[in-house]
């Protein structure tokens, strides 16, 4: 009978690894690409509350302060960080692994990558959600539109 306390080991190829070293290029890529999207969001999101707080006319109220624009800019912005960082570092710690065959950074790696997708499923979880209640509400206020056409 097996020895149940003895953890199970397994053995990556040469070609595995390449693979990986392959992946965390790309996911390098995409993290610097998303780091930079995340400062092209703000910087857009500032000069447009900036714009519309220096440009403001009374004659058209958007509802809101226009310095407020930049809010929901800035949630989006945070809930992109998150994936983007997590993809950098799966990166960073898959690099430091192949260089060094260390399994002490492969652990890490494959740890910010399980993080990384479990964020993502829980955001389209979240969005699916979000667009159900979405499609509920708008089907519930068509049944007050029913009479706006007749002209009765």
């Amino acid at each position: 009978m097996e020895n149940t306390s003895e953890s199970k080991k397994i053995e990556i190829e040469q070609e595995t690894i390449n693979d990986l070293d392959s992946t965390r290029k790309w996911t390098m890529f995409l993290a610097i690409m998303g780091f930079i999207g995340i400062g092209i969001i703000l910087s857009i999101g500032l000069f447009a509350g900036v714009f519309l707080s220096i440009f403001k006319t009374g004659d058209t109220p958007i509802g809101i302060t226009e310095g407020l624009v930049f809010i929901p800019v800035l949630i989006v912005a945070v809930i992109y960080f998150f994936p983007v960082l997590f993809l950098f570092r799966f990166s960073k710690h898959t690099a430091f692994a192949v260089k060094n065959l260390d399994k002490q950074a492969l652990s890490k790696a494959v740890k910010n990558l399980k993080s990384y997708y479990i964020f993502l499923g829980i955001l389209v979880i979240f969005l699916i959600t979000a667009y159900v209640f979405a499609f509920i509400a708008a089907g519930a206020s068509f049944g007050f539109l029913k009479d706006l056409g007749t002209g009765v």
